[in-house]
């Protein structure tokens, strides 16, 4: 082996001995009657959340002269060290605007968000903007032990909105809810 041939391999072996990364911390056993050796173990997850209880709202029968709201309690949980989380709402309606349907008949309704649960009122979401700085009381991914839910999603049709409505016509829509960690 020449001396520039093997001057660029120990440079990279040396290159390599110095990038960071894995560690190689384990130690290796002797031979004798016993033989013990080490490891280190790691381990790491992503941020990762979950929204669940979730469930679909229905107006029927709703009197127009009359504010329709409908406040629901559901589950977000974060394993971000903070329990941080943010919302971001769609709607099923043209650019995701939050919109019943029944063919060319369309009826606006608005979303709220609250970062507790039990609540009847909270923040405004806007389609495609994220509520953000958002904190969850969940110990659990489902909410299965701890708190019972975290968070409430209130659902509004304004009586102005309604008397717009015709009689004897549903109306549907998709509301797209997506929870990110923070």
């Amino acid at each position: 082996m020449t001396n520039a041939r093997f001057r660029r391999l120990c440079g990279a072996c040396v290159a390599a001995a110095l990038m960071p990364g894995t560690a190689f911390a384990a130690t290796q056993g002797t031979l004798g009657a016993t033989s013990t050796g080490s490891i280190t173990i790691g381990a790491s997850i992503p941020n990762r959340v979950q929204l669940t209880k979730l469930t679909d709202v229905s107006f029927t029968n709703q009197d127009p002269s009359v504010n329709a709201s409908n406040a629901q309690d559901v589950c977000v949980w974060s394993n971000t060290s903070t329990k941080g989380y943010n919302v971001t709402a769609t709607g099923s309606g043209a650019a995701s605007a939050f919109t019943l349907a029944n063919g060319a008949l369309t009826v606006p309704y608005s979303v709220e968000w609250a970062g507790s649960s039990g609540q009847s009122a909270g923040s405004a979401l806007s389609t495609g903007t994220a509520l953000t700085g958002l904190t969850s009381a969940a110990t659990n991914m489902t909410c299965a032990s701890g708190p019972a839910t975290s968070a409430s999603l209130i659902v509004r049709i304004s009586s102005t909105n309604l008397q717009t409505m015709q009689a004897a016509t549903t109306y549907t829509g998709t509301l797209t809810l997506v929870v990110a960690p923070e």
